[in-house]
């Protein structure tokens, strides 16, 4: 997508009722185009050519932005893309204005809020104006940070659900040689480097600024005698059990 010759056709318009653009990202050659009320595809240097089934055949053209392409969902980025992160294939990001968490994969869009965080979400990402996406190579967690409400929860797509709330609020993050680094007050900081837990910012806290001691709250249902499964749910130690 480097060509800025007048002569060619290098301009795309795009439909005024998905809001203004808010960010580009360049993915399978294709240029994903995330707009305030809708997510589109617009193929690069060719056509979509559909048949009478339905089903697209990809031409050549000599347009350098070719035809747009709208992933299905009425979802879009609202006006943060900070809230945008990458990983490989996937991509994760926010719509404040409808309340969701989404992943942008090979199957489409999925709004991972549902995954039983769905009125969390809803309540509390209209109150935060600057919502800031990372992800966390190292964890393989991708990590929204809602400034305003000063929390930050993760994702992990191999459990299907968001697995912990964090104690650090950064200012951004990114993943550089399977190393997650976030900034925090212009300064850089690497993660899972301290061997001390609570550790974040030269600091230990547990995320409001007070020195408490880490906990783990278990949440179970009424029904004892049903069988369960947990997914998000692992330990980790050299002894399981202490007999006294």
């Amino acid at each position: 997508l480097n060509q800025f010759i007048m002569a060619e056709k290098i301009t795309k318009d795009l439909n005024p009722t998905y809001g203004t653009i808010q960010k580009l990202f360049s993915r399978n050659t294709d240029l994903v185009t995330f707009c305030e009320d809708r997510v589109i595809k617009v193929l690069a240097n060719k056509d979509a050519l559909f048949n009478a089934d339905g089903n697209p055949q990809l031409v050549a053209t000599g347009n350098v932005l070719g035809q747009t392409v709208p992933f299905s969902g009425d979802f879009g980025i609202s006006k943060n893309p900070e809230s945008f992160a990458s990983e490989h294939y996937r991509a994760y990001f926010t719509d404040k204005q409808r309340g969701t968490v989404l992943r942008l994969s090979q199957d489409g869009l999925t709004p991972i809020s549902n995954y039983g965080m769905k009125d969390w979400f809803s309540d509390n990402l209209k109150l935060s104006n600057r919502i800031i996406g990372s992800f966390d190579e190292k964890k393989s967690e991708y990590n929204v940070t809602l400034k305003d409400v000063e929390k930050t929860i993760s994702f992990n797509d191999s459990s299907k659900g968001w697995v912990s709330f964090k104690s650090f609020v950064p200012e951004r993050g990114t993943s550089i040689n399977s190393e997650y680094y976030t900034f925090k007050k212009g300064h850089l900081w690497k993660h899972h480097s301290n061997p001390t837990r609570r550790h974040y910012y030269g600091s230990k806290y547990d995320g409001l600024g007070n020195l408490s001691i880490s906990s783990i709250t278990m949440l179970f249902n009424n029904a004892p005698e049903a069988v369960k499964s947990f997914n998000t749910l692992s330990y980790e130690g050299s002894q399981a059990r202490i007999t006294q």
